[in-house]
């Protein structure tokens, strides 16, 4: 009959080190002498620790700024805003990054597809794409033929 590797002394120093909040695999190495992670999440759960353990903190994600300014779009908005696009993007779909605008240029099937990948200002646009993307108020039929430069 084989001798435990789980010593009185090991388990002890495992609850403690387990309440103070270190990782499995942390506890392993600081248990040594063939104590895997493994092992150590299967003592964890026979001895019922995970129970009165507090929960990680959550990691803190920066938020994007947003628009402060909730007044509903103009035309006039709208127009300065549609002079200001480019006609053809910056990035790729491999290329943009998570802070990058994602509007569309041309057939996502044909080569040549770009996406805007100027810097976001609200939701996933920026600046002036996101006034053309969100509108609050209810559209005339005006205000849309002047949106896409019908008039």
């Amino acid at each position: 009959m084989t001798a435990s590797a789980w010593t009185e002394d090991r388990i002890d120093r495992l609850r403690t080190l387990w309440i103070a909040g270190r990782s499995a695999a942390r506890i392993a190495r600081e248990l040594d002498h063939g104590i895997t992670r493994s092992a150590v999440l299967g003592k964890v759960y026979r001895l019922g620790l995970s129970a009165g353990r507090p929960p990680p903190p959550k990691a803190v994600v920066p938020r994007v700024a947003r628009r402060r300014d909730r007044r509903p779009l103009t035309t006039a908005v709208l127009r300065a805003a549609s002079t200001s696009l480019p006609d053809h993007g910056l990035a790729t779909i491999l290329s943009v990054r998570r802070c990058e605008c994602r509007w569309p240029y041309g057939d996502p099937k044909v080569e040549g597809f770009s996406l805007c990948g100027r810097p976001v200002a609200r939701g996933a646009f920026c600046g002036a794409h996101a006034a053309v993307a969100y509108r609050s108020e209810r559209q005339t039929p005006e205000s849309l033929e002047t949106l896409a430069g019908l008039r």
